[in-house]
Protein backbone atom coordinates (compact mmCIF):
# COMPACT_ATOMS: atom_id res chain seq x y z
CA UNK A 1 0.00 0.00 0.00
CA UNK A 2 1.08 3.35 -0.61
CA UNK A 3 2.58 5.34 2.63
CA UNK A 4 -0.01 8.40 4.02
CA UNK A 5 1.55 11.02 5.41
CA UNK A 6 -0.13 13.38 8.72
CA UNK A 7 -0.04 17.08 7.40
CA UNK A 8 -0.81 18.20 10.44
CA UNK A 9 -3.34 20.39 9.61
CA UNK A 10 -4.69 22.39 12.22
CA UNK A 11 -7.71 21.38 13.97
CA UNK A 12 -10.70 22.51 13.57
CA UNK A 13 -10.57 23.55 10.26
CA UNK A 14 -13.63 24.46 8.33
CA UNK A 15 -11.98 23.69 4.76
CA UNK A 16 -8.97 21.50 4.58
CA UNK A 17 -6.52 22.59 1.64
CA UNK A 18 -2.86 21.36 1.05
CA UNK A 19 -0.71 24.13 -1.73
CA UNK A 20 2.13 21.67 -2.81
CA UNK A 21 5.17 23.35 -4.64
CA UNK A 22 5.56 20.88 -8.07
CA UNK A 23 8.97 21.30 -9.49
CA UNK A 24 8.13 18.22 -12.24
CA UNK A 25 10.59 15.98 -10.20
CA UNK A 26 9.68 12.90 -8.72
CA UNK A 27 9.79 14.42 -5.14
CA UNK A 28 7.34 16.98 -5.49
CA UNK A 29 4.95 14.79 -7.46
CA UNK A 30 5.04 12.42 -4.78
CA UNK A 31 4.15 14.50 -1.87
CA UNK A 32 1.31 16.12 -4.18
CA UNK A 33 0.27 12.55 -4.82
CA UNK A 34 0.37 11.90 -0.83
CA UNK A 35 -1.21 15.51 0.02
CA UNK A 36 -4.23 13.98 -2.08
CA UNK A 37 -4.53 10.66 0.18
CA UNK A 38 -5.06 12.93 3.32
CA UNK A 39 -8.58 13.43 1.96
CA UNK A 40 -8.26 17.40 1.59
CA UNK A 41 -8.57 19.76 -1.60
CA UNK A 42 -4.91 19.93 -2.87
CA UNK A 43 -3.42 22.84 -5.54
CA UNK A 44 -0.19 22.44 -7.01
CA UNK A 45 2.14 25.39 -7.80
CA UNK A 46 4.90 25.64 -9.78
CA UNK A 47 7.14 28.91 -10.20
CA UNK A 48 8.59 29.73 -13.29
CA UNK A 49 11.73 31.46 -12.31
CA UNK A 50 14.73 30.93 -14.74
CA UNK A 51 13.51 28.30 -18.40
CA UNK A 52 16.82 27.78 -19.98
CA UNK A 53 16.26 24.43 -20.95
CA UNK A 54 14.96 25.23 -24.48
CA UNK A 55 18.13 27.44 -25.23
CA UNK A 56 20.44 24.99 -24.52
CA UNK A 57 18.92 22.07 -25.56
CA UNK A 58 19.01 20.31 -22.16
CA UNK A 59 16.52 19.18 -19.77
CA UNK A 60 16.14 18.37 -16.47
CA UNK A 61 17.00 22.04 -14.74
CA UNK A 62 14.11 22.73 -12.38
CA UNK A 63 12.77 25.65 -13.81
CA UNK A 64 12.40 23.95 -17.26
CA UNK A 65 9.65 24.30 -19.66
CA UNK A 66 9.68 20.70 -19.56
CA UNK A 67 9.25 20.73 -16.23
CA UNK A 68 6.11 22.53 -15.93
CA UNK A 69 4.80 20.71 -18.63
CA UNK A 70 5.82 17.46 -15.87
CA UNK A 71 3.73 18.73 -13.21
CA UNK A 72 0.76 19.84 -15.03
CA UNK A 73 0.84 16.23 -15.97
CA UNK A 74 0.63 14.82 -12.67
CA UNK A 75 -2.03 17.20 -11.24
CA UNK A 76 -4.17 15.79 -14.21
CA UNK A 77 -3.18 12.37 -13.61
CA UNK A 78 -3.83 13.38 -9.65
CA UNK A 79 -7.27 15.31 -10.66
CA UNK A 80 -5.70 18.41 -8.46
CA UNK A 81 -5.74 22.05 -10.01
CA UNK A 82 -2.05 23.62 -11.13
CA UNK A 83 -1.43 26.98 -11.31
CA UNK A 84 2.12 28.58 -12.69
CA UNK A 85 3.38 32.03 -11.82
CA UNK A 86 5.52 33.82 -13.41
CA UNK A 87 8.57 35.24 -10.74
CA UNK A 88 11.28 35.56 -13.11
CA UNK A 89 11.82 39.01 -12.38
CA UNK A 90 12.37 38.34 -8.59
CA UNK A 91 14.43 35.25 -9.11
CA UNK A 92 16.82 37.15 -11.53
CA UNK A 93 17.12 40.12 -8.71
CA UNK A 94 16.97 37.80 -5.73
CA UNK A 95 19.18 34.79 -6.78
CA UNK A 96 21.24 35.08 -10.16
CA UNK A 97 22.41 39.27 -9.86
CA UNK A 98 23.28 37.85 -6.19
CA UNK A 99 24.94 34.93 -7.37
CA UNK A 100 27.14 36.72 -9.75
CA UNK A 101 28.03 39.81 -7.26
CA UNK A 102 28.96 37.50 -4.90
CA UNK A 103 32.10 35.96 -7.00
CA UNK A 104 32.56 39.36 -7.95
CA UNK A 105 33.32 40.01 -4.34
CA UNK A 106 35.54 36.91 -3.63
CA UNK A 107 32.82 35.13 -2.37
CA UNK A 108 31.46 31.58 -3.06
CA UNK A 109 27.58 32.03 -2.79
CA UNK A 110 24.78 29.23 -2.47
CA UNK A 111 22.16 30.21 -4.86
CA UNK A 112 20.04 27.32 -3.13
CA UNK A 113 19.50 28.76 -0.14
CA UNK A 114 19.02 32.31 -1.66
CA UNK A 115 15.91 30.79 -3.81
CA UNK A 116 14.72 29.03 -0.58
CA UNK A 117 14.38 32.47 1.72
CA UNK A 118 12.76 34.56 -1.30
CA UNK A 119 11.29 33.16 -4.63
CA UNK A 120 10.51 29.75 -2.90
CA UNK A 121 9.46 30.21 0.48
CA UNK A 122 8.78 34.03 0.58
CA UNK A 123 6.56 34.24 -2.85
CA UNK A 124 4.88 30.65 -2.73
CA UNK A 125 3.71 31.46 1.27
CA UNK A 126 2.14 34.50 -0.17
CA UNK A 127 0.48 32.54 -2.91
CA UNK A 128 -0.46 29.41 -0.66
CA UNK A 129 -1.75 31.98 1.51
CA UNK A 130 -3.98 33.78 -1.07
CA UNK A 131 -4.86 30.54 -1.77
CA UNK A 132 -6.59 29.43 1.71
CA UNK A 133 -4.09 26.86 2.24
CA UNK A 134 -3.90 26.11 5.69
CA UNK A 135 -0.03 24.99 4.79
CA UNK A 136 2.81 24.48 2.00
CA UNK A 137 3.98 20.87 1.60
CA UNK A 138 7.36 20.77 -0.55
CA UNK A 139 9.57 17.66 -1.32
CA UNK A 140 12.93 18.69 0.30
CA UNK A 141 14.33 15.92 2.14
CA UNK A 142 13.88 17.28 6.04
CA UNK A 143 11.77 16.24 8.82
CA UNK A 144 9.71 18.72 10.99
CA UNK A 145 9.12 17.94 13.99
CA UNK A 146 6.65 19.23 16.71
CA UNK A 147 8.53 19.66 20.50
CA UNK A 148 7.72 21.05 23.31
CA UNK A 149 8.18 24.78 21.90
CA UNK A 150 5.90 24.28 18.70
CA UNK A 151 7.90 23.05 15.36
CA UNK A 152 11.45 22.12 14.84
CA UNK A 153 13.33 21.73 11.71
CA UNK A 154 15.51 18.42 11.75
CA UNK A 155 17.67 16.63 9.21
CA UNK A 156 15.96 13.54 6.78
CA UNK A 157 16.56 10.19 8.08
CA UNK A 158 18.57 9.34 4.80
CA UNK A 159 21.20 11.24 5.14
CA UNK A 160 23.02 10.78 1.32
CA UNK A 161 19.39 12.84 0.72
CA UNK A 162 19.34 15.47 3.69
CA UNK A 163 18.74 19.13 2.60
CA UNK A 164 18.60 20.43 5.95
CA UNK A 165 21.97 22.95 4.92
CA UNK A 166 19.80 24.47 2.39
CA UNK A 167 16.78 25.43 5.08
CA UNK A 168 18.70 26.75 8.07
CA UNK A 169 17.49 30.17 6.99
CA UNK A 170 13.76 29.36 7.44
CA UNK A 171 11.94 31.60 9.68
CA UNK A 172 10.23 30.16 13.04
CA UNK A 173 6.50 31.45 11.35
CA UNK A 174 7.73 30.14 7.76
CA UNK A 175 8.27 26.26 9.94
CA UNK A 176 4.63 26.31 11.49
CA UNK A 177 3.62 26.41 8.28
CA UNK A 178 5.53 24.04 5.66
CA UNK A 179 5.31 20.43 5.56
CA UNK A 180 7.84 17.89 4.58
CA UNK A 181 6.40 14.88 3.59
CA UNK A 182 9.61 13.10 2.40
CA UNK A 183 12.08 13.44 5.28
CA UNK A 184 11.21 9.88 6.89
CA UNK A 185 11.34 8.20 2.96
CA UNK A 186 14.16 6.89 1.22
CA UNK A 187 14.51 8.02 -2.23
CA UNK A 188 14.27 4.63 -3.98
CA UNK A 189 11.07 4.33 -1.60
CA UNK A 190 10.03 7.58 -3.45
CA UNK A 191 10.25 6.28 -6.73
CA UNK A 192 8.01 3.55 -6.28
CA UNK A 193 5.05 5.65 -4.45
CA UNK A 194 5.35 7.53 -8.06
CA UNK A 195 5.41 4.40 -9.79
CA UNK A 196 2.51 2.42 -8.07
CA UNK A 197 0.56 5.53 -8.55
CA UNK A 198 1.22 5.99 -12.33
CA UNK A 199 3.12 8.99 -12.67
CA UNK A 200 5.03 10.26 -15.59
CA UNK A 201 8.11 11.47 -13.71
CA UNK A 202 8.56 8.36 -11.37
CA UNK A 203 11.64 7.39 -13.26
CA UNK A 204 12.98 11.52 -14.01
CA UNK A 205 16.24 11.89 -13.37
CA UNK A 206 17.11 14.00 -10.52
CA UNK A 207 18.48 17.20 -11.44
CA UNK A 208 21.99 17.30 -10.95
CA UNK A 209 23.36 21.31 -11.92
CA UNK A 210 22.05 24.45 -10.23
CA UNK A 211 18.60 25.38 -12.21
CA UNK A 212 19.64 28.47 -13.78
CA UNK A 213 23.35 26.77 -14.91
CA UNK A 214 23.26 24.89 -17.96
CA UNK A 215 25.90 22.26 -18.08
CA UNK A 216 27.26 23.35 -14.58
CA UNK A 217 29.13 26.21 -15.83
CA UNK A 218 28.18 28.89 -13.77
CA UNK A 219 31.50 31.05 -14.75
CA UNK A 220 29.40 31.70 -18.17
CA UNK A 221 26.57 33.01 -16.46
CA UNK A 222 28.22 35.22 -14.07
CA UNK A 223 29.72 36.67 -17.36
CA UNK A 224 26.88 37.21 -19.03
CA UNK A 225 25.27 38.70 -15.91
CA UNK A 226 28.51 40.74 -14.51
CA UNK A 227 30.77 41.00 -17.72
CA UNK A 228 33.80 42.69 -15.76
CA UNK A 229 33.62 38.94 -14.16
CA UNK A 230 36.21 37.84 -16.58
CA UNK A 231 39.18 40.47 -15.63
CA UNK A 232 42.34 38.72 -15.02
CA UNK A 233 44.97 38.92 -12.26
CA UNK A 234 47.58 38.08 -10.73
CA UNK A 235 47.63 34.03 -8.66
CA UNK A 236 50.04 35.09 -5.83
CA UNK A 237 51.70 33.30 -2.31
CA UNK A 238 51.41 34.92 1.03
CA UNK A 239 54.21 36.92 0.47
CA UNK A 240 52.72 38.50 -2.33
CA UNK A 241 55.07 36.99 -5.02
CA UNK A 242 53.29 36.01 -8.41
CA UNK A 243 53.02 32.33 -9.37
CA UNK A 244 51.07 32.96 -12.32
CA UNK A 245 47.68 34.16 -13.81
CA UNK A 246 44.30 33.89 -13.22
CA UNK A 247 41.40 34.20 -16.00
CA UNK A 248 39.19 35.77 -13.08
CA UNK A 249 37.79 34.86 -9.68
CA UNK A 250 34.53 33.62 -10.58
CA UNK A 251 36.95 30.19 -11.36
CA UNK A 252 38.35 29.75 -7.99
CA UNK A 253 37.15 28.99 -4.78
CA UNK A 254 38.76 28.42 -0.78
CA UNK A 255 40.13 25.37 -0.87
CA UNK A 256 40.80 24.51 -4.49
CA UNK A 257 43.42 22.61 -5.69
CA UNK A 258 43.04 21.86 -9.07
CA UNK A 259 43.37 24.10 -11.88
CA UNK A 260 45.86 26.58 -10.74
CA UNK A 261 48.35 26.88 -13.48
CA UNK A 262 51.19 27.97 -11.36
CA UNK A 263 53.81 25.24 -12.83
CA UNK A 264 55.56 22.88 -9.87
CA UNK A 265 58.91 23.25 -8.10
CA UNK A 266 57.03 23.85 -4.81
CA UNK A 267 54.26 21.71 -2.15
CA UNK A 268 50.81 21.59 -3.45
CA UNK A 269 48.88 25.12 -2.99
CA UNK A 270 45.23 25.98 -2.44
CA UNK A 271 43.41 28.81 -2.34
CA UNK A 272 43.61 30.34 0.73
CA UNK A 273 41.34 33.21 -0.13
CA UNK A 274 40.14 35.98 -3.01
CA UNK A 275 41.20 39.56 -2.85
CA UNK A 276 38.36 41.06 -5.02
CA UNK A 277 39.98 44.60 -4.31
CA UNK A 278 43.27 43.04 -6.04
CA UNK A 279 41.49 40.89 -8.31
CA UNK A 280 44.53 38.37 -6.77
CA UNK A 281 44.12 34.18 -6.22
CA UNK A 282 46.22 34.03 -2.74
CA UNK A 283 47.49 30.04 -2.46
CA UNK A 284 49.12 28.94 0.26
CA UNK A 285 50.00 25.66 1.88
CA UNK A 286 47.28 23.28 3.24
CA UNK A 287 48.02 24.53 6.64
CA UNK A 288 47.16 27.37 5.25
CA UNK A 289 43.45 26.94 5.44
CA UNK A 290 43.19 25.92 8.63
CA UNK A 291 40.62 28.23 10.99
CA UNK A 292 40.00 28.94 14.25
CA UNK A 293 36.79 30.66 14.13
CA UNK A 294 34.42 32.41 11.34
CA UNK A 295 32.40 35.70 11.85
CA UNK A 296 29.02 35.21 10.96
CA UNK A 297 26.42 36.98 9.57
CA UNK A 298 22.18 37.17 9.24
CA UNK A 299 22.20 34.11 11.87
CA UNK A 300 19.13 32.68 11.68
CA UNK A 301 18.13 31.10 15.28
CA UNK A 302 15.00 28.31 15.13
CA UNK A 303 17.04 26.24 19.01
CA UNK A 304 14.96 28.47 21.26
CA UNK A 305 16.99 28.94 24.07
CA UNK A 306 19.10 26.26 23.17
CA UNK A 307 22.25 26.36 25.33
CA UNK A 308 24.07 22.57 25.11
CA UNK A 309 26.46 21.45 22.26
CA UNK A 310 26.33 21.53 18.94
CA UNK A 311 28.05 20.69 15.95
CA UNK A 312 28.40 23.15 12.98
CA UNK A 313 28.01 22.28 8.91
CA UNK A 314 30.63 24.56 6.72
CA UNK A 315 29.77 23.49 3.33
CA UNK A 316 26.68 21.51 1.79
CA UNK A 317 28.71 17.86 2.08
CA UNK A 318 31.04 18.76 4.95
CA UNK A 319 30.24 16.62 7.85
CA UNK A 320 29.40 18.71 11.20
CA UNK A 321 32.31 19.54 13.48
CA UNK A 322 32.07 20.38 17.20
CA UNK A 323 31.65 24.23 17.79
CA UNK A 324 30.30 26.60 19.97
CA UNK A 325 28.82 30.27 19.00
CA UNK A 326 29.82 33.06 20.98
CA UNK A 327 27.94 36.10 19.34
CA UNK A 328 28.55 36.19 16.11
CA UNK A 329 31.89 34.05 16.36
CA UNK A 330 31.69 30.27 15.45
CA UNK A 331 34.51 28.43 16.78
CA UNK A 332 35.88 25.28 16.25
CA UNK A 333 36.76 22.96 18.58
CA UNK A 334 39.67 21.70 16.45
CA UNK A 335 41.04 24.38 13.48
CA UNK A 336 38.59 23.38 10.32
CA UNK A 337 39.97 23.13 6.85
CA UNK A 338 38.02 25.35 3.61
CA UNK A 339 35.72 27.56 4.95
CA UNK A 340 34.92 29.83 2.69
CA UNK A 341 33.33 33.42 2.98
CA UNK A 342 29.93 33.42 1.32
CA UNK A 343 28.98 29.82 2.82
CA UNK A 344 26.32 29.17 5.20
CA UNK A 345 26.94 27.74 8.51
CA UNK A 346 24.71 25.28 9.63
CA UNK A 347 24.65 24.84 12.90
CA UNK A 348 22.81 21.26 14.91
CA UNK A 349 22.09 19.70 18.02
CA UNK A 350 21.92 16.49 17.24
CA UNK A 351 19.66 15.75 13.85
CA UNK A 352 17.96 18.88 14.87
CA UNK A 353 18.48 22.04 13.41
CA UNK A 354 19.27 25.29 15.48
CA UNK A 355 19.96 28.10 12.95
CA UNK A 356 22.88 29.63 11.18
CA UNK A 357 24.48 32.22 9.45
CA UNK A 358 26.67 33.63 6.22
CA UNK A 359 30.24 33.12 6.52
CA UNK A 360 31.54 36.41 6.23
CA UNK A 361 35.43 36.33 7.18
CA UNK A 362 37.51 33.60 9.11
CA UNK A 363 40.21 33.70 11.55
CA UNK A 364 43.17 31.66 10.65
CA UNK A 365 43.88 28.63 12.76
CA UNK A 366 47.00 29.42 15.31
CA UNK A 367 48.73 26.15 14.09
CA UNK A 368 49.06 27.71 11.05
CA UNK A 369 50.30 30.70 11.86
CA UNK A 370 53.32 28.91 13.55
CA UNK A 371 53.70 27.06 10.14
Amino acid sequence: MTDSIDFQLPEPVAARRIVVAMSGGVDSSVVAALATRTGAEVIGITLQLYDHGEAVGRAGACCAGRDIRDARAVCDTLGIAHYVFDHASSFREQVIEDFADEYLAGRTPIPCVKCNMGPKFTDLFALARDLGADCLATGHYVRRVVGADGAELHRAHDPARDQSYFLFATTRAQLDYLRFPLGDLPKARVREIAAELGLGVAAKPDSQDICFVPAGNYADVVRKVRPEAATSGAIVDEGGRVLGTHRGLIHYTVGQRRGLDIGGGHDPMYVVRLDAATQSVVVGPKAALAVDAARLTEINWLGGAFAGPLTAKVRSLAKPVPARLDGDRLVFDAPEYGVAPGQAAVLYAGDRVLGGGWIAETERARVAEAA
